[in-house]
């Protein structure tokens, strides 16, 4: 499941995250019927099964909601929409890692977002992103990553968080920032 979002048609996006949304009750479906496979106590036995698939379901469970509200999901948000358990003792859940690797991927996303926002003429939405991406990676500086997948994916969101501050930048040096202070949003 792939959300397509074009900023011209704006006005689909909310559509377009009810679509998304009423997708996830096949993952859901799915998700109940792996939970039945292998014994609650060997979680992690199988993990590496389907811990991409969980780390995309919770980007993309991520992107919905930020998409829909412009605030970050919770893990335990992101368990309820995918129909698993957020506590390690009740068998198949979100592990913390899988969640945070999600939320990774979203800002890789969201700094694509501004790029094509200020493409089709939404000059506001990469200065709403900026704030979000440097709100996110201030709290990711808190946690003490190892030299693990999650570390080299929080590397990235340094790089994301460059390329909107250059389109934040770009947008201040043409004056299109003004205009946006100033009431005259596109």
């Amino acid at each position: 499941m792939m959300i397509w979002v074009r900023m011209p048609n704006r006005g689909k996006v909310p559509s377009k995250c009810q679509k998304a949304r009423e997708l996830f009750c096949t993952v859901r479906t799915h998700l109940g019927e792996l939970k039945t496979k292998f014994p609650v106590d060997q979680y992690y036995r199988f993990h590496e099964h389907w811990r991409f698939v969980l780390q995309r379901l919770a980007f993309l469970a991520a992107f919905v909601v930020y998409l829909e509200s412009e605030s970050l999901v919770t893990r335990e948000e992101v368990a309820q929409i995918l129909g698993i358990e957020v506590v390690r003792e009740k068998g198949f859940h979100l592990d913390v890692e899988d969640y945070l690797a999600g939320v990774l991927i979203m800002a890789s996303e969201l700094s694509r977002l501004a790029v094509n926002s200020v493409t089709a003429g939404d000059y506001s939405r990469p200065l709403r992103i900026s704030n979000f991406i440097n709100e996110l990676d201030s709290g990711f500086r808190l946690l003490n990553l190892k030299n693990d997948p999650l570390r080299k994916r929080y590397d990235g969101l340094k790089y994301d968080v460059k390329k909107i501050e250059e389109v934040v930048y770009d947008l201040s040096i043409r004056g299109l920032s003004k205009e946006l202070e100033a009431g005259g949003d596109k």
